[in-house]
């Protein structure tokens, strides 16, 4: 999802245990990364996309909304809503494959 569907690139595979990987992703400029990790036990599992009480907790800034926007939706990302303007720029929620909630964001 992280590398087809956002253009993110794999910066990190590394295998730590039987079932534990250390997995990183992020954009190509470098200017971030996360720090993907399987769910450990039933609790983790439960909480898989709800980590946040619903509430979108990423956000992804572009330059170009509807460049973004229309390319993400192309590869089959799931967006919640219509994009919106606001004070503050355009944004759309969406849902990586988890279910967590993403703000796709250019600021004014």
């Amino acid at each position: 999802f992280y590398t087809e569907k956002l253009g993110f690139k794999l910066l990190e595979d590394t295998k730590l245990t039987a079932s534990k990987r250390w997995v990183r992703v992020g954009p190509h400029d470098g200017s971030f990364a996360l720090l993907l990790a399987k769910a450990d036990g039933d609790k983790q599992e439960a909480a898989i996309g709800n980590q946040s009480g619903g509430r979108v907790f990423l956000f992804l800034q572009t330059d170009d909304f509807w460049s973004s926007y229309n390319s993400m939706k192309d590869k089959g990302v799931r967006f919640k809503e219509t994009p919106r303007n606001e004070a503050y720029g355009t944004v759309a929620v969406f849902e990586d494959l988890y279910g967590n909630l993403w703000d796709l964001l250019e600021l004014k």
